[in-house]
């Protein structure tokens, strides 16, 4: 996708760089440039980008025009930084509106060292503390930052309100994130079902299930020089 097709907001430019370079190494089949993150100033900014201008993607809308969910998959890592805590990043879908405060379902990567790949449904500037109420899921494995992770988050929108979440992950140690993709279950994150009754998110702060909205990618830092990084976003809607 071309910089043209992206809608950017939250956190002014000058307290979260943002952008393309060919100064970090690529993911396994990546190409020269990937988009990346740098905090510039002290305390909490958050930024996220969604794809606009394609019909039914902004917000997400099925063929019959009703709210619904989708898919978004891309390879994203935690960089070195001068503190290993301190940010977060990851990949969301149904965000309710185009800001950073806003709640969505989202797949990142947790503010530890080593850190986790988490589910969580929550504002995208509460960042990704493990151990919040709103962490849904929690990978077994753990990770150093520095290390490229291709994931994938489905949220399907059901008939009866319910609204079902699948992680997954391309080991790119085999497989490059543009070819051979074997997309396997995360240990330790089963499917999530967001009730319609509002009970399995009761503790998140927002019990309503999440449909239609924005999906995309964001990043999150609490303090100067984090950093983050992403490469090959690609995204469906349900339709």
């Amino acid at each position: 996708m071309a910089e043209t097709d992206w809608n950017i907001f939250g956190s002014a430019a000058g307290d979260v760089t943002r952008g393309v370079t060919a100064g970090q190494t690529p993911p396994n089949g990546g190409g020269d440039f990937i988009f990346g993150w740098n905090s510039r100033s002290t305390g909490t900014h958050a930024v996220g980008m969604h794809p606009g201008g394609v019909a039914n993607f902004a917000p997400l809308r099925d063929d019959s025009s009703n709210a619904t969910g989708g898919v978004v998959q891309a390879a994203i890592k935690r960089g070195q930084s001068p503190s290993p805590i301190g940010f977060s990043v990851g990949l969301f879908m149904n965000l309710v509106n185009t800001t950073e405060n806003d709640y969505a379902y989202i797949l990142g990567l947790s503010d530890n060292d080593p850190h986790e790949i988490v589910l969580a449904k929550c504002a995208l500037n509460a960042g990704l503390d493990p151990t919040t109420d709103y962490i849904l899921r929690t990978s077994s494995q753990t990770y150093l930052n520095d290390t490229w992770l291709h994931l994938r988050l489905e949220s399907i929108v059901n008939p009866n309100g319910d609204v079902v979440l699948r992680c997954f992950q391309n080991d790119l140690n085999t497989n490059a994130v543009t070819s051979n993709t074997t997309w396997e279950a995360i240990v330790g994150m089963d499917d999530f079902i967001d009730d319609a009754l509002g009970i399995a998110t009761a503790d998140t702060g927002l019990e309503t299930p999440l449909a239609g909205g924005y999906g995309g990618a964001f990043f999150v830092a609490e303090g100067e020089n984090r950093r983050a990084f992403v490469d090959h976003f690609q995204m469906w809607r349900q339709k």
